[in-house]
């Protein structure tokens, strides 16, 4: 059978939550796809995830073997570590690929239209990119998460950090991909990080503090983690999936 030209595939690499809630999507048709290709280290989060699906789904044994079935748009959803490998790979194969693991690209000088970042758990970016250019003095983030965020257990608020953005995303490299994707909107000003363990926060709570050339700026976001992950906020995910959409429509 000849290959359809024209069909859309969204390559996945991860199958944990964020992926899962990619893939349910794709099913669910908010993002329209003809296909799913999943990849995960751990095959058996693979075929979990392929068998609660009734969409049409190609599970891959490795990254190459997803760039010869050439999707249109590959999502990262696994770890700093994979985003470091393949970021570079499936930018230089034309693939539009979106990044949830942003901490990796602190470390890495991609110069590509294809690398996506989404907003991942706040918001405001286009007004942080925008205020970048005239001149950032300072940005301060306070990250507030559940103990069980952290797997600690403390009974009072404890700050767990407190220093730069790129060190929070290297120490916490799937709790603080905020801290480095408002590293990467406004480089190249620096953020200040604090990381708080709170036991009376339920939802991840980002606030964060900008002077800039021409004024100032508060933005506080309160998000439900994702349910089978705490690390995560809901609206990672979703941030991820409006971003899917939008190349997807390209």
């Amino acid at each position: 059978m000849r290959e359809n030209p024209e069909s859309k595939k969204v390559g996945i690499i991860g199958c944990g939550a964020i992926g899962t809630l990619i893939a349910e999507a794709a099913e669910r048709k908010l993002v329209m796809c003809d296909e799913v290709i999943l990849y995960d280290y751990a095959a058996e989060k693979t075929e979990k995830l392929r068998s609660s699906l009734r969409f049409p789904v190609t599970v891959v044994a490795s990254l190459d073997e997803m760039l010869r079935l050439k999707p249109k748009v590959i999502v990262e959803a696994a770890s700093q570590q994979a985003a470091r490998e393949y970021v570079e790979r499936i930018a230089s194969a034309g693939i539009d690929l979106i990044v949830m693991s942003t901490g990796a690209l602190l470390d890495l000088n991609v110069q590509s239209s294809k690398v996506h970042v989404p907003s991942g758990a706040i918001g405001g970016l286009d007004a942080l990119s925008s205020a970048a250019l005239a001149g950032i003095d300072e940005v301060v983030l306070t990250s507030r998460k559940n103990p069980r965020a952290f797997e600690l257990n403390n009974k009072e608020p404890k700050v767990v950090y407190e220093g730069s953005a790129e060190e929070a995303a290297r120490l916490y490299p799937r709790e603080m991909n905020v801290a480095a994707t408002l590293a990467l909107t406004v480089k190249p000003a620096k953020v200040k990080v604090q990381v708080v363990s709170d036991p009376a926060v339920q939802r991840n709570t980002h606030e964060f503090t900008v002077k800039w050339r021409f004024g100032e700026m508060f933005l506080r976001f309160a998000n439900d983690p994702h349910p089978e992950n705490p690390r995560t906020s809901a609206l990672a995910a979703w941030s991820a999936i409006r971003l899917l959409q939008k190349l997807l429509e390209t």
